[in-house]
């Protein structure tokens, strides 16, 4: 295989409300966390243990602004995306940082008027409403 893939696939809760940054008037950007958690039980001591892990979430222009009107913390959302890392200086102290830049979002479930499993793409503009095909079947006297 020659080719090279960066694909993320994440079902977590939002554990803050979307932060959103407006650059001019059709591009924008929000951030939110969400955590993902693990569980398992100690063999030894039979004590459940779950880890929590928390991942940075990008998102831009319309459906950054689908996030900025749906989501709220506690939410369920399944994404797909990219991990992207950041690098810059703040006080003379390099910082770095791993995001994940999402191109389609799925909300599972919502605390605001939103109907679940909402699907939600990257892709601007809308695409143009499907036409009902009919497809004939073929007559071919073939016994399956």
């Amino acid at each position: 295989m020659a080719g090279t893939i960066n694909k993320v696939i994440l079902i977590g809760n939002l554990g803050d409300e979307v932060k959103m940054h407006y650059f001019d008037d059709q591009n924008c950007v929000g951030r939110f966390p969400i955590a993902t958690s693990e569980s398992y039980t100690n063999k030894q001591t039979g004590e459940k243990i779950t880890n929590t892990d928390w991942h940075n979430i990008v998102v831009r222009n319309g459906l950054a602004k689908v996030c900025e009107k749906y989501l709220t913390k506690g939410d369920k959302v399944y994404v797909e995306g990219k991990l992207k890392n950041r690098q810059w200086e703040q006080d003379g102290v390099k910082r770095y940082s791993t995001e994940v830049q999402v191109n389609e979002m799925t909300m599972l479930t919502t605390k605001r008027n939103a109907e679940p499993s909402n699907t939600i793409q990257q892709t601007e503009p809308p695409a143009a409403p499907a036409k009902n095909t009919i497809v004939e079947e073929e007559n071919d006297d073939l016994p399956f």
